[in-house]
């Protein structure tokens, strides 16, 4: 197979993994990349060119990266400052919560783990304790929760399952923010500063011919159990055959295979 993509074994292990204990580990969210995202390449089919589509990209990392660490940050009763542009998400969080029972120790925040029987390790978002359930919390800000997205979780939830004996059950906690245009109900998202306007019912003569009247910026929050977790992990150890085979060769010269 061919190196390419990486300038050296040591920017593979760094950019595939971790390092721990003395043994390399690669990374669980590295692993489930391997598996196809039909919606990531028509994005890159909508727009004008592959820079633009990667830059898009950064910027929507970032937002989504100072979401992510708010929301943590306020779970274990911290009072970060908001910047402008995400504050709408921010407050619906705030309000979400606030409707609930959600315990969250500090340590547990961005708790690294390591699965020493199939040698993967990766980093949890959150261990949280829901309505008297304890469970893995993996927090997104996308535009839907995708089933990708249980990859993930359950590997985690494996991972844990030994160490943890009244670990129930994962949750993916969503969090973006969006207008609505008042005159039909489209959404319009901006994000990376990329505007997409999406509607329910694309046929319908209200969304086609409508001049949108677009409302104050909004937050969305939504939480969603995913508490069988079996079949999910049975993907991600699939997932990870594949990556392996896909990366091989820089596997065997870095001493993993």
């Amino acid at each position: 197979m061919s190196l390419f993509g990486y300038k050296n074994e040591e920017e593979f292990k760094e950019k595939c993994g971790y390092e721990i204990e003395g043994s390399w580990f690669p990374r669980v969210t590295r692993i489930v990349s391997i598996k196809s995202k039909p919606a990531l390449h028509y994005f890159y089919a909508s727009i004008n060119s592959y820079a633009e589509g990667e830059r898009i990209k950064e910027l929507s990392a970032d937002e989504g990266t100072r979401i992510h660490e708010a929301a943590q940050d306020i779970l274990v009763g911290k009072k970060p400052t908001i910047a402008k542009d995400i504050a709408p998400a921010i407050k619906a969080f705030r309000e979400f919560i606030a409707d609930r029972s959600i315990e969250v120790e500090p340590n547990s925040i961005e708790r690294r783990v390591v699965n020493y029987k199939e040698k993967f390790a990766g980093t949890i978002d959150v261990l949280a304790l829901i309505n008297g359930r304890l469970g893995v919390m993996d927090i997104k800000t996308s535009k839907a929760i995708y089933r990708d997205y249980n990859l993930q979780a359950a590997a985690y939830m494996a991972t844990l399952m030994e160490e943890i004996k009244d670990l129930e059950t994962k949750w993916i906690l969503r969090i973006d923010q969006h207008r609505v245009c008042q005159k039909c109900g489209a959404v319009l998202r901006e994000k990376g500063g990329r505007k997409k306007i999406s509607n329910g019912w694309p046929n319908d003569y209200r969304f086609r011919n409508c001049v949108h009247e677009w409302g104050p910026v909004e937050g969305k929050v939504e939480l969603k159990e995913f508490p069988f977790w079996e079949m999910d992990y049975e993907g991600f150890l699939g997932a990870k055959k594949l990556w392996e085979w896909e990366n091989q060769d820089w596997l065997k010269k870095i001493g993993y295979l």
